[in-house]
């Protein structure tokens, strides 16, 4: 599966095609989708271009980019950064009106267990972040069910975020019940990607985890990434 993971944190200011607003997102997830991509992550904003988890604010975008492209999966984050109250994180998810397909939960923040539970109760695909061998181990003391591992490299150096990669996902195949999608941000996006590939492992790409194409040029959309990510094999 290849995801398009539209906006994240990034703002305008970083990139002029970050989509921001509901008609934005909508019009940029169709895009990627008649591309071929099986689904696309979101960080919806306010009026005011802040992330939220307010319900009115996922609502809204759900319902445009579910207008522009029925059938269309479509996952949200629930940060720790977007609601650091982990309480209230847990009302923010129970209180949505318009459910997300899937919503994911970073497994080091405080309560994320939590959260993935509220979700789960709900009906919402749980996909676990784990960015460090920590975060598998906290994820193993979950009793919710996961539908989805995130295995997410941070690092920026290529031979330490693909180290990284190979030392999670060996810590995780004990687990092995839940798909992994593996990706990574900044430089070492394209050459994670590739490893996901070549492992037979869901993946991403976006202008929230980059904004530069395979050859290091600007990439001037979403939709852009995702051809290049199409031809580099994902699918």
């Amino acid at each position: 599966m290849l995801k398009a993971c539209l906006n994240g944190q990034r703002s305008r200011a970083a990139h002029p095609a970050v989509p921001v607003t509901p008609t934005e997102l909508a019009a940029d997830a169709a895009r990627c989708a008649a591309l071929g991509v099986a689904a696309v992550h979101v960080h919806p904003r306010n009026a005011a271009g802040v992330e939220s988890l307010r319900p009115a604010v996922i609502a809204d975008a759900l319902t445009a980019i579910r207008a522009a492209r029925p059938g269309l999966p479509v996952g949200v984050s629930t940060g720790a950064w977007i609601e650091p109250d982990p309480v209230a994180r847990v009302a923010a998810v129970r209180a949505w009106p318009v459910l997300p397909d899937f919503a994911s939960v970073n497994a080091h923040e405080p309560g994320a267990e939590a959260v993935a539970t509220a979700l789960h109760e709900r009906g919402v695909l749980v996909e676990v972040g784990v960015w460090t061998l920590d975060a598998v181990e906290a994820y193993r003391s979950w009793r919710v069910p996961v539908g989805r591992i995130l295995v997410e490299c941070m690092a920026e150096e290529v031979p330490v975020a693909l180290a990284d990669a190979a030392r999670i996902l060996a810590a995780l195949q004990p687990s092995g019940v839940a798909p992994v999608l593996l990706h990574a941000e900044g430089p070492a996006t394209w050459a994670v990607l590739a490893e996901a590939v070549g492992r037979g492992l869901h993946t991403r790409i976006g202008l929230e985890d980059t904004l530069l194409l395979p050859d290091g040029t600007p990439a001037p959309t979403n939709a852009a990434l995702v051809t290049a990510a199409l031809a580099a094999g994902a699918r």
